[in-house]
């Protein structure tokens, strides 16, 4: 029998330091190292492409760089948990649910955006719908939050589109 290792992150300081909720959320899901994945979270399934065929390596290391705004857009806080059948790479199969609203219970965005960067408006900072994605990779589910909150100064000094940060934080993963 295998172990499980379920973690639960706790958000940036920040995070409780400037407290910005929200309602609805965006939401994809990615496979990577699956004979099959299935993901299916508010009635729609994310995973058509890998559930009869081989989901492959990430093809870079920084793969997750490249997860902008996620596919499935203004879901509703929360509905019943992600449905997530799937074979590993070493063949076995795996079903497990991922109580969503259970690892954002508190409706927090995650961020670590200290309040005097914030930018500000009407009455103070404020920030639209935060994206979560799910990751299945082999054996290990993965929950991440990341949301784009605008700053008052560069991120990168000297380029003028770069007023805004969207750290990409895992809140949640479960090895199976």
């Amino acid at each position: 029998m295998s172990t499980q290792v379920d973690t639960r992150i706790e958000p940036p300081a920040q995070t409780s330091a400037v407290p910005l909720r929200f309602k609805a959320h965006n939401f994809a899901a990615h496979c990577y190292n699956t004979q099959s994945c299935s993901v299916i979270y508010d009635d729609h399934n994310f995973t058509r492409t890998y559930e009869d065929e081989p989901s492959g390596a990430p093809d870079a290391p920084d793969y997750k760089r490249r997860w902008g705004t996620a596919s499935y857009l203004g879901i509703g806080n929360f509905p019943p948990p992600a449905e997530v059948r799937w074979t590993s790479s070493d063949g076995v199969e795996h079903e497990a649910e991922v109580d969503i609203g259970d690892i954002f219970k508190n409706e927090l965005i995650w961020h670590n955006v200290p309040k005097a960067d914030m930018k500000d408006f009407y009455e103070g900072p404020v920030a639209g719908i935060p994206n979560i994605f799910l990751e299945v990779n082999d054996r290990t589910i993965n929950a991440y939050m990341k949301m784009l909150i605008p700053t008052r100064t560069e991120q990168i000094p000297g380029n003028k589109y770069s007023y805004g940060r969207d750290d990409l934080f895992l809140a949640w993963s479960h090895t199976y």
